[in-house]
């Protein structure tokens, strides 16, 4: 039996909030390019994953972080990940609720500007999505989804995230197991969603807590049924949506 109430799951949502370990889609460290929501369900425990891909400069190359919040995580890191027992009950005790996971689904390869990792290099390349030779994404590919490119002559890494988000999008994003990687084995996905409206939690008033989405999908993922789900905000979680992200 579901030993947990709306208010609880919120409150672990708000309380990661806090900790700045809940999504934020204008981070501003993170060109923002696609997302994910996901929820999963057994008669005891609930889980929420939030999929966000994106570039971040400091990173050299687009990745996919997968945010996970639970009654229970599964497969959790192990001591032997920390440097002291002390830092892995510090890592247990900050984070009982939630784990974060990075995906990179692109592999680095001539498609970089060798000089500047935040730049495509010039040319016709491929690079390698998922295993696989794809041809890299160029500017004129940019206008075709309605990318406006801050530069003429050379295309931004975050602009080919944004392409290949487009064209690609199942591909880079989290895969099943990928998505599941911290959900108990026994938990069933109820929900889904592409899209979504997203609080701005930069605002305390926009918190998940007070947000009608996560006010919605705490009740779904309490009761297992999708039917309260209903959506009166506009989904915003596309990234035209978040001028900001990235940008510091």
């Amino acid at each position: 039996m579901m030993n947990w109430q709306e208010a609880d799951i919120l409150s672990v949502l708000d309380q990661c909030c806090d900790s700045y370990t809940f999504p934020m889609l204008d981070n501003g460290y993170v060109y923002l390019a696609a997302t994910r929501l996901s929820l999963f369900r057994s008669p005891e425990n609930w889980a929420l994953v939030i999929e966000v891909f994106g570039f971040s400069p400091r990173a050299g190359i687009p990745d996919t972080q997968v945010h996970n919040f639970a009654s229970r995580l599964h497969n959790r890191d192990t001591e032997a990940n920390y440097v002291s027992r002390e830092a892995y009950e510090n890592y247990l005790a900050r984070h009982p609720h939630n784990e974060s996971r990075f995906v990179y689904p692109i592999e680095e390869g001539d498609w970089q500007d060798p000089e500047n990792l935040e730049w495509v290099g010039g040319g016709p390349h491929e690079l390698i999505l998922r295993g696989k030779p794809v041809p890299a994404p160029v500017l004129a590919d940019s206008h075709a989804h309605g990318i406006v490119p801050l530069d003429a002559a050379q295309m931004h890494t975050f602009e080919l995230a944004r392409v290949l988000a487009a064209t690609n999008r199942d591909d880079v994003l989290a895969s099943t197991l990928e998505r599941r990687a911290s959900v108990l084995p026994e938990m069933q996905q109820i929900l889904q969603l592409e899209a979504w409206h997203h609080p701005n939690v930069v605002e305390d008033a926009h918190r998940p807590g007070n947000s009608p989405t996560f006010q919605q999908l705490a009740k779904v993922l309490v009761t297992g049924d999708v039917s309260h789900y209903r959506p009166a905000l506009e989904s915003n979680t596309h990234w035209e949506n978040w001028p900001e992200g990235g940008t510091l």
